[in-house]
């Protein structure tokens, strides 16, 4: 199973807020106020059948830029420039390229890294706390969404991890650590060329 896809990757974040606020607030104030933001992460995506690990670094540049690097088990690296989304696997020396609006459509991608209108997509309701953790659910207004469910957790203003059910059956978790909120990130960061030799797809 390789890493999932793009319209899953883009859940690692540290979402900032007012102290003690729900988790729905504190969602609403990292649309609103964050530009820019990077984060580690560890990824686990399961089904009845496997169990698969990955982890790697997140790097935002709102609207709509971002780039989502796997180092472990192997290199993936997937990158959206605002117009395009590029995806290269090192190993099979191949990049994939579409265009970025249609590739991620209403995903947590498009939302968070895109867009403010993360209430035309998707109905938010709080989901209660668990230790020092505040959950909300997000539950997609139309029938084509890829998700069947999606929660994320909140610790001290942060997202700490984010739980995703797709269409397949599958269960994302995505944990996020050492996050920073609007560092400088250079453009070239979100720019992407196909090394020579690959095939482009």
């Amino acid at each position: 199973m390789k890493p999932i896809s793009a319209t899953l990757i883009l859940a690692a974040l540290a979402l900032p807020a007012a102290a003690n606020a729900a988790a729905v607030a504190q969602l609403k104030a990292f649309v609103a106020g964050n530009k820019t933001l990077s984060a580690d992460f560890k990824q686990v995506v399961s089904n009845k059948n496997k169990r698969e690990e990955a982890s790697g670094r997140l790097e935002i540049a709102r609207p709509g830029k971002f780039r989502w690097e796997y180092s472990k088990p192997y290199e993936q690296l997937i990158i959206g420039d605002g117009k395009t989304l590029w995806v290269y696997d090192k190993d099979l020396a191949q990049v994939t390229r579409k265009a970025q609006g249609a590739a991620l459509g209403s995903s947590p991608a498009a939302l968070l890294a895109g867009s403010n209108a993360i209430e035309q997509n998707y109905q938010l309701k709080e989901a209660g706390k668990t230790g020092e953790v505040e959950w909300l659910s997000a539950s997609p207004k139309q029938a084509d969404n890829s998700f069947s469910a999606i929660r994320m957790g909140f610790r001290a203003n942060m997202l700490v991890e984010m739980e995703l059910t797709d269409s397949f059956g599958n269960h994302t978790k995505v944990s996020f650590s050492a996050p920073q909120q609007n560092p400088p990130l250079p453009a070239a960061r979100f720019a992407f060329v196909p090394p020579k030799g690959v095939d482009v797809v």
